[in-house]
């Protein structure tokens, strides 16, 4: 069974906007977790817009599921997570430009600090996996660092599956869950993934765990977030079919 992480940066995006605390993210998880969530995913960035660093201290004691750090490969947020121990660390891209993560990890241009990175996650005990394009350089790449994941960045496939031709995105998906399973990786897959498209992402082979978060939050406005939730993992529930 696909195991459902629950991203919970927006509901943080939505308290920041107006400098209150609520409504507030620790909450949102204890909600996620109630309504089927196997795992909570926030991604503690460089400039802080959202999620915070005391946001992941609360969130380290009150859930009862895994916690997933995303976060940028930086000497900093390294020693935070060596210091917080989350369950697992996301290594992932990161510019202050952007407004969501653009593209996967470059691990074959940054090796060896990915390399010095995971060794030390590690031996905190944490499990790592790094944000990838679904490119066979970058996956082979993947399993040189020693993390034990790849989390399949599937914003392509998702762009895609909206322009109504998400064949070709959906096999190199496929493809590269195929080779990080023989290179002994373990597969995660996230970005873009709504209510339409995910249930033909679940014929990629190895899934682990989808990290799902803006699609989430935006059902919760009109439905509540336990519902948007319980959708959700009712829907990846559901056995794969052939792939379109």
């Amino acid at each position: 069974m696909v195991k459902l992480g629950v991203n919970i940066d927006h509901v943080a995006t939505l308290r920041n906007a107006r400098g209150e605390s609520f409504p507030d993210p620790i909450q949102a998880a204890l909600v996620a977790e109630e309504n089927g969530a196997d795992g909570i995913t926030a991604h503690l960035r460089e400039d802080r817009r959202h999620i915070r660093d005391n946001d992941i201290l609360e969130l380290k004691a009150a859930i009862k599921t895994r916690l997933n750090l995303e976060m940028a490969n930086t000497g900093e947020m390294v020693a935070i997570a060596c210091k917080l121990r989350p369950y697992m660390v996301t290594l992932v891209p990161e510019r202050r430009e952007e407004l969501t993560t653009e593209g996967g990890l470059n691990v074959l241009g940054n090796l060896d600090s990915l390399q010095r990175s995971t060794a030390l996650l590690k031996d905190a005990g944490i499990l790592v996996s790094l944000f990838v394009e679904p490119s066979e350089n970058q996956i082979a790449a993947s399993a040189q660092t020693g993390a034990e994941f790849v989390e399949l960045h599937t914003g392509k496939y998702a762009h895609a599956y909206t322009a109504g031709s998400p064949k070709e995105e959906l096999g190199r998906l496929i493809q590269a869950a195929d080779q990080s399973k023989e290179l002994g990786l373990q597969v995660n897959a996230g970005h873009g993934l709504n209510y339409e498209n995910t249930l033909d992402i679940l014929v990629i082979p190895h899934l682990v765990e989808l990290n799902i978060g803006h699609s989430l939050i935006s059902e919760s406005v009109f439905t509540g977030l336990g519902s948007a939730v319980g959708r959700m993992k009712a829907l990846i529930s559901v056995p794969a079919s052939s792939p379109v």
